[in-house]
């Protein structure tokens, strides 16, 4: 699904035009942009989380030369799931027969 399909179904399910539902997705997707650049964390319930996470400075290797090259640190931003993202996903329903099997084990 591309950002165009998102503004498609959108525009469709809330009975706007594609333009209206673009400039709103633009201003979701630059909020969540511009809290991250801040250092925030966006957390969209309980659909997942969106975070910045911090990469330490390593050694690698120029694969044309195999020279040794310093990575330097940086920052990355990252998603993390919900649970109810991950249920959806996998098909688990709250994930009772996952837990209750885990109890027989022990």
């Amino acid at each position: 699904m591309t950002k165009a399909d998102i503004i498609d179904a959108i525009a469709a399910e809330a009975e706007l035009s594609k333009r209206a539902a673009g400039e709103i997705v633009e201003l979701v997707l630059g909020e969540i942009k511009a809290a991250l650049q801040k250092g925030e964390r966006v957390a969209l319930t309980p659909f997942g989380s969106f975070v910045v996470r911090q990469r330490k400075a390593r050694e690698g290797r120029n694969p044309k030369t195999g020279a040794t090259i310093k990575i330097p640190a940086r920052r990355v931003p990252a998603f993390i799931a919900g649970k109810s993202l991950k249920e959806a996903v996998t098909g688990r329903n709250g994930g009772a027969a996952h837990t209750s099997a885990r109890k027989r084990r022990t």
